[in-house]
């Protein structure tokens, strides 16, 4: 296996972050000489080549940026269920209820699976199939398993996903209906990606593509375009702000890259865009050492109501913090209370229904504005990366029908509902 498997791709290999080390295109995530994250690296001569012009002659998915990926410049070469173009939706309702001038919710919610994870899992499936693996595979918690089981399905290559015990209901059911294999595992995602990483080198599994640790670095290079469809969409330009939720870390640091990389090759005007991180008090890893002045992350045993954000020993942290910090951005954390206060104002102000994840984007970008570090005149993009259908449990207790009344007009009336 080698670069020339990726022919016309702009990506030349893989790089540590740490070292520098440099890697053919192969199946690998951590660097042989210091064990540090491996990202993909890219030919910035044939990136500079990409026009605005040519993005828009493209689909109307996630593909229309294969120039700027490491595979899929090919539609051959696509294993996808062709997500992306998601609505950036206007928020003037909770931009007043906030207090902001100008807000931009990015709802990644409309995705095929309905989570931002279609786009990384049709990134990382399209290289394991270039890279010779016949199976799908991944360590998740909930979204990536709902994903990569659809993905395998669409294409019709066998799936074996494994989730923590414990998921939310409905994102257990939409990753059984796909008919691979699902595997609970008695433990936290921590323990759930421990399983997998040791799978990796057995035997058994030599041809299994786990998405989120093999072949990691294809996998999270799909983050990128929650950043490049942001700035098309505003007419190509940056927004002064971003709210990420921070599970790894990983998303916000690829949708950082995706703003960088479009100034740096001229898809935008330069700009710096102040980038802030999101997390739920119940597993704050990342956000707490941000707070004592440091990157290095101390694992925790996650908690609390937003599973998809639980993982408590984040590969990305780090890179995260030094996002956030290079940019001017900062981080929070919130409560179980707040997530839910957030999913309901989101949800009452834009129509928008979040899961858990993007209710600890709102109560953030509260938190944020209320202690003075998120500027409320500058023009913000939140992101909302799942559908509220999948923890339904976190919100049912706190709403339901509002009226209960017999099927007749004397019944309306005396309930009021005649009133205006």
């Amino acid at each position: 296996m080698s670069n020339t498997l990726f022919a016309d791709s702009p990506a030349k290999g893989l790089v540590c972050r740490n070292c520098d080390a440099t890697y053919d295109l192969i199946a690998q995530h951590a660097c042989w000489q210091c064990f540090g994250p491996l990202e993909v690296d890219y030919d910035q001569a044939e990136l500079a080549k990409v026009t605005r012009e040519q993005i828009e002659a493209g689909p109307q998915n996630i593909w229309r940026y294969a120039p700027l990926l490491p595979v899929g410049v090919h539609p051959e070469d696509r294993v996808s269920l062709n997500p992306g173009l998601t609505p950036l939706i206007d928020a003037k309702n909770l931009a007043k209820a906030l207090g902001m001038r100008k807000l931009w919710v990015k709802d990644d919610s409309a995705n095929p699976t309905h989570s931002f994870k279609d786009r990384v899992v049709s990134t990382a499936v399209s290289a394991a199939i270039k890279l010779g693996f016949d199976r799908f595979a991944c360590a998740s918690t909930g979204n990536l398993a709902n994903s990569v089981a659809a993905h395998a399905a669409r294409a019709g290559v066998p799936s074996i996903v494994f989730i923590p015990h414990d998921l939310e209901p409905g994102k257990i059911v939409q990753s059984a209906i796909y008919g691979g294999k699902l595997v609970a595992v008695q433990g936290s995602y921590d323990d759930v990606n421990r399983l997998c990483s040791e799978l990796t080198e057995t035997d058994d599994f030599e041809t299994t593509a786990f998405v989120n640790v093999n072949i990691r670095p294809y996998y999270a290079e799909g983050s990128k375009t929650l950043g490049y469809e942001v700035a098309e969409q505003l007419g190509w330009r940056l927004p002064e702000q971003v709210v990420v939720p921070m599970a790894s870390g990983e998303l916000l640091t690829k949708i950082h890259k995706a703003f960088e990389e479009s100034a740096e090759i001229g898809l935008t005007e330069p700009g710096k865009v102040r980038v802030f991180g999101a997390q739920s008090a119940g597993c704050s890893p990342i956000a707490d050492a941000y707070a004592e002045g440091t990157d290095v992350i101390t694992p925790v045993k996650p908690t609390g109501i937003a599973k998809s954000l639980n993982i408590g020993d984040p590969a990305a942290g780090p890179y995260a913090i030094e996002a956030c910090r290079s940019t001017g951005g900062g981080m929070a954390k919130v409560t179980d209370d707040e997530i839910r206060e957030g999913v309901r104002l989101l949800a009452a102000t834009t129509g928008v229904f979040a899961e858990t994840a993007g209710g600890v984007v709102v109560a953030t970008l509260r938190k944020l504005l209320e202690s003075g570090q998120l500027d409320p005149e500058a023009e913000t993009v939140i992101y909302n990366t799942g559908e509220g259908l999948k923890t339904l449990d976190a919100v049912s207790s706190l709403v339901g029908p509002t009226h209960t009344v017999k099927p007749s007009l004397k019944a309306a009336k005396e309930a009021g509902l005649l009133e205006s």
